[in-house]
């Protein structure tokens, strides 16, 4: 992190979170953070699902909810981008104060409730997308939805001619009963509507499943089945979770899902869990509490084959995601891995 960037956060820290995240994406806007391009190497290079990408550090959704930075975002040395959540139509979400900054544990409680611009809004900006990118969507449901299942199919069909994969996200713990779209049934037949609505679109889009950390062991094997089963391309694990065990911040009891250092290793473990249980047959993106080279190398070596960031950067700055890839490179470089795609699992035991 270069002076400018560490003054630049300094100043964020002063003001409260959720203004300081618009003020970052203005920042984004007006060109004032560092855009290195996508990081990237033979060793960093892989492929999740079909996507090549240049490395395997995404950004998670939630930080571009609609989509507003696609260009700086795309060349600050991510290898793949989430915007959104998007829901078909706009909503303001919970109401403020809904985002806490918990400096001492390193994490952000939020509960925002899925506010967005509305697919309309969103895809209109995914239309103007760079083409060199690897561009998702994280796909929602209206909270006051009569169909929330139909929600989901209906963002991805107006919206999927402009990206590269698409997200279900049914693990925010801040939409009354989203998280009971989780239970097989339920999942099951959401996941079939989406799929239905990607195969009859014009070309091929991979469709991802998020879920929660606070999962059961019998909760996680019906997960695995049910992506088995229904033929999503990846699971996203995980979103934040319920827990508060160990925070120190005087924050730590608001409601709302918590994300950052303290949910590293209970979604590392989850992680492993998956990757034994589904034995390769669905990749994993590992998503939750990254900070560093070694913890993004970690949750790949525990069985997911990309990772995402988020919190981290609200401590250490948008100069991480292209620090973190090319220390993966000399991890990898070190251990004497030819490829990421080498390294997935090589460490999974650990974990479990």
């Amino acid at each position: 992190m270069n002076l400018t960037e560490r003054l630049g956060l300094a100043a964020l820290h002063k003001v409260d979170p959720e203004t300081a995240h618009g003020l970052s994406i203005k920042a984004l806007k007006s060109g004032l953070t560092p855009t290195p391009g996508p990081v990237t190497s033979d060793r960093l290079r892989t492929t999740v699902a079909g996507l090549s990408l240049p490395n395997p550090v995404g950004l998670a959704a939630g930080f571009d909810k609609n989509a507003e930075a696609l260009a700086p975002l795309s060349q600050s040395g991510f290898g793949f981008i989430e915007v959104g959540a998007a829901t078909p139509r706009p909503q303001p979400g919970n109401p403020k104060p809904r985002l806490f900054r918990l400096t001492e544990d390193k994490a952000a409680i939020n509960r925002f409730g899925f506010n967005n611009e509305g697919m309309e809004a969103i895809g209109a900006r995914l239309a103007r997308r760079p083409k060199n990118a690897v561009i998702g969507l994280n796909l929602g449901a209206n909270k006051d939805s009569e169909d929330r299942p139909a929600d989901f199919a209906r963002v991805l069909a107006h919206c999927a001619a402009h990206l590269d994969f698409a997200t279900v996200n049914v693990s925010s713990p801040n939409t009354e009963k989203l998280r009971d779209l989780q239970g097989k049934a339920a999942l099951t037949a959401l996941l079939a509507g989406v799929i239905e609505t990607r195969d009859k679109l014009p070309r091929a889009l991979p469709v991802f499943l998020k879920i929660a950390p606070d999962l059961t062991d019998e909760e996680l094997a019906d997960i695995a089945d049910v992506a088995r089963d229904t033929g999503v391309d990846a699971v996203i694990a995980t979103n934040t979770t319920l827990s508060r065990e160990g925070l120190q911040s005087s924050h730590r009891d608001q409601a709302g899902g918590l994300s950052g250092a303290p949910l590293f290793e209970k979604s590392t473990r989850v992680v492993a869990r998956l990757s034994k249980l589904l034995n390769d047959d669905v990749p994993l993106i590992g998503v939750g509490g990254i900070s560093s080279a070694d913890q993004a190398y970690a949750k790949i070596c525990a069985g997911a084959s990309a990772v995402q960031l988020y919190t981290a950067m609200v401590f250490g700055g948008l100069s991480l995601a292209a620090d973190i890839a090319r220390g993966l490179d000399t991890l990898l470089e070190r251990d004497g891995f030819k490829t990421v795609a080498d390294a997935v699992g090589s460490k999974r035991e650990d974990w479990l």
